[in-house]
């Protein structure tokens, strides 16, 4: 949405499940409580990147971005290989094992109430986006930075709280992840390939794609899993998105956004 790619977004998911983890530990907090505290730690980390670092080559080409974000993850995958080692960990819950009978199918506990979480932000940052002043704001910026500046719009704030706010999601993510998973500072790449994935297949900019991107990958990673070796599922989900993008250059649910996208 403002042309910003992130390569560092799976290491952000994996930090996120690693303060989970902390809190849940530590403290003995459920995860459906530390995804808060992940969340906010994670918002004021990605606030403070965007707003200190990327801002500074947000006007450069792509590439410089994507130097900078690479960058970034190497540092912050580091820094957790540091601290917490590489051992793959999980966030433990009484319930999220616990199966739940829908018709002749046993469905986790834990995986029902991520995929509702899942569900709820997805409203929640679309009502943000589309029916408040902040997601104007991220809107115009992120179509033309140079009139929304002349509109009185602080665009370097707006770019640093958007990105804020998608590493609170990503926080989020992680902790989910923790629940019904194992994670560990390796993982940080597969997430962040897995990210882009659902984005183009359910078509940049939309956030309702982003979810119905989800959906498709994990039906394929699923359904693959049971007749495939797990090194071909990942191949497959590529695949599906090859295949949609030759019928749907947008995505399933996506639209040209960026062609009216204006650089200053």
């Amino acid at each position: 949405m403002m042309n910003v790619v992130n390569l560092a977004h799976g290491s952000f998911v994996i930090l996120g499940a690693y303060v989970g983890w902390e809190m849940n530990t530590k403290l003995g907090w459920d995860p459906f409580l530390a995804m808060f505290v992940s969340a906010a730690v994670l918002f004021a980390l990605g606030y403070l990147i965007q707003r200190f670092v990327i801002n500074l080559v947000i006007n450069g080409p792509i590439f410089i971005t994507l130097l900078l974000t690479f960058g970034l993850d190497l540092l912050i995958v580091q820094g957790m290989n540091i601290v917490f080692s590489g051992n793959y960990r999980s966030i433990h819950t009484g319930y999220a094992s616990t199966g739940l009978d829908l018709g002749s199918v046993r469905v986790p506990v834990g995986r029902l109430l991520a995929f509702g979480v899942a569900v709820l932000l997805t409203v929640a940052l679309v009502y943000l986006v589309s029916r408040t002043r902040v997601g104007t704001s991220i809107m115009a910026t992120g179509m033309d930075r140079g009139a929304a500046r002349l509109m009185g719009i602080r665009s370097r704030h707006v770019y640093a709280l958007t990105f804020g706010i998608a590493a609170a999601l990503a926080a989020v993510a992680g902790v989910m992840v923790g629940t019904v998973g194992t994670f560990s500072p390796a993982a940080a790449a597969g997430y962040t390939l897995l990210s882009f994935v659902i984005a183009v297949l359910g078509g940049l900019g939309n956030m309702y794609g982003a979810l119905l991107g989800g959906l498709v990958i994990g039906l394929v990673d699923s359904l693959a899993g049971l007749y495939l070796p797990g090194t071909w599922v990942n191949a497959l989900a590529f695949l599906v998105l090859v295949v949609v993008l030759i019928f749907r250059p947008s995505g399933l649910v996506g639209r040209a956004y960026y062609s009216a996208r204006v650089e200053v």
